[in-house]
């Protein structure tokens, strides 16, 4: 079988340039980088590379970020790390649709103590500034709102939201896993405290990521060990994988406006198409401030586990939500904070294209979900539960 994948937004392949990057680093040049001798402060010359590479996508200081193991850590060593400077419970403000690395950590706060409000967005995903600005208190301490939302591919306004917060002197994170080297992020510009990115998502490798953390803020740790990151995230760091971010980042850098454009196209060209096939289709999330190459479609009578099981049958991989939560029999909890009826959430693929999607793949998936919905069956009944 010839698999056509669509689910990029879940993760990329590891580009070649960025695996040759990476090979040295896992075979001769092995040595720990903390190590003081030569093969060591070779390692931690590409390390060095790596975190300007990074940077400069951002538009920051190499001094300003700090790798972790992906944007999970990234995301709790940011809401963490803020609640671990203050010795009593504060106050958090964040959305109903973020990436539960984000929403777990600040249920994890709660537990603890603190209070946190959960912004609800408009029906096109995106989270109201002036919402968010109703619910700061003097005790607030951060605000996270993710720049992009990984279902629905909204674009949140992080430069305003940033800036209420600064008015506030409040500090802002952003999750920008979804974002970081698909959008121009200027972190001179834009003042956000903090943003997490990831390596996979960009055609690095899993298991690499990182949290920009703006100079002077003050962060706790969340694991003690060494002195590494600044004492910030202790640990031998993972050479290659940080290597193959840098390199991913650099591509990343090159490739931005290419790559935005043909994911643009393509995606028009396929919610085209498939508005032919599907009359009844509804994509989902805002028309225009969404992320390039992500689509979100409501395929109203017919249950999204099951049509994404046809598909995948038939060749052809998507979501049925966002990564994390594509195995859940529950309604897309994304959707449901939107406000779309049950049939929409309980009906919605999310399509995601990447840079190797061509338009012959999609002309050839199209042919699928044509047979595919085909084949009708009633709508899950499933509870949804908040």
């Amino acid at each position: 079988m010839n698999r056509i994948y669509l689910d990029y937004s879940a993760s990329t392949p590891v580009d070649p340039h960025v695996l040759e990057r990476m090979l040295p680093y896992l075979q001769e040049h092995f040595a720990n980088a903390s190590s003081t001798h030569g093969p060591g402060r070779e390692a931690r010359v590409a390390i060095d590379h790596a975190r300007e590479r990074v940077a400069q996508v951002l538009n920051g200081a190499p001094a300003e970020i700090v790798f972790t193991s992906g944007g999970t850590e990234a995301d709790n060593l940011a809401i963490f790390g803020i609640a671990g400077a203050f010795p009593e419970p504060r106050h958090v403000i964040t959305s109903a649709v973020e990436h539960p690395a984000v929403l777990n950590a600040c249920k994890a706060l709660q537990n603890r103590g603190w209070q946190v409000s959960y912004v609800l967005p408009d029906a096109a995903g995106c989270v109201p500034v002036d919402a968010v600005a109703q619910e700061i208190r003097p005790t607030t301490v951060l605000i996270s709102i993710m720049h992009v939302n990984n279902e629905v591919g909204t674009i949140n306004d992080i430069g305003k939201l940033a800036g209420l917060a600064a008015e506030h002197r409040i500090a802002f994170h952003t999750d920008a896993v979804q974002s970081f080297g698909k959008l121009s992020i200027d972190v001179q510009r834009v003042p956000v405290s903090l943003l997490s990115f990831s390596g996979h998502k960009i055609y690095g490798p899993k298991g690499s990521g990182g949290l920009f953390v703006r100079r002077g803020l003050q962060l706790a740790p969340m694991l003690f060990g060494g002195h590494q990151e600044r004492d910030r995230r202790g640990g031998t760091e993972n050479t290659p994988a940080i290597v193959g971010l840098g390199a991913a980042a650099e591509l990343s850098i090159d490739r931005l406006l290419q790559d935005s454009e043909q994911l643009l196209q393509l995606s028009k060209y396929f919610w085209r198409r498939l508005a032919e096939i599907a009359p009844g289709a509804q994509l989902n999330g805002h028309p225009e401030h969404r992320l390039p190459g992500v689509l979100n479609i409501s395929f109203v009578g017919h249950d999204s586990l099951a049509l994404a099981t046809r598909l995948d049958i038939a060749g052809i991989a998507v979501s049925n939500g966002s990564a994390c939560s594509s195995g859940s029999v529950e309604p897309s909890r994304v959707l449901h904070a939107m406000g779309l009826p049950a049939e929409r959430s309980t009906s919605a693929l999310r399509i995601s294209l990447g840079r190797p999607t061509t338009q012959a793949e999609i002309d050839a998936a199209l042919e699928t979900f044509r047979d595919v919905l085909a084949i009708r069956r009633p709508a899950s009944k499933a509870q949804i539960v908040v």
